[in-house]
């Protein structure tokens, strides 16, 4: 995955609003804006606006029934970010440990 990618699927997944949005389109399988904004503290306008950023993301796609347009999510992207962040946490993890011995070492000297 290119770096600029990466960055948009992190952005588009960082915010808690977009989450909440992923998770209620993942329960129903399939929602409007307008139905996705009744069961949330945003409008229609903000969910709207929310689900575009998942869009370009890939993160969801969209079709068009008659006048409404019905938004789902695209899992094999969802599987992407998934392993885009387990990759993350692991170097992270290996990051804390590496701190974690040193400071245990810098410890054991005496030098703390």
């Amino acid at each position: 995955m290119k770096r600029a990618e990466e960055e948009s699927l992190w952005a588009a997944v960082g915010e808690p609003s977009r989450r909440q949005l992923l998770d209620s389109l993942l329960a129903r399988g399939e929602a409007s804006a307008t139905a996705l904004a009744a069961e949330s503290p945003l409008t229609r306008q903000a969910v709207a606006k929310h689900l575009t950023v998942l869009g370009r993301a890939g993160l969801v796609k969209s079709r068009r029934e008659g006048r409404e347009v019905r938004y789902s999510v695209r899992p094999d992207r969802l599987d992407e970010v998934t392993r885009s962040m387990a990759e993350v946490a692991a170097t992270w993890d290996k990051r804390l440990q590496t701190i974690k011995r040193l400071a245990e070492a810098r410890h054991r000297s005496g030098a703390g």
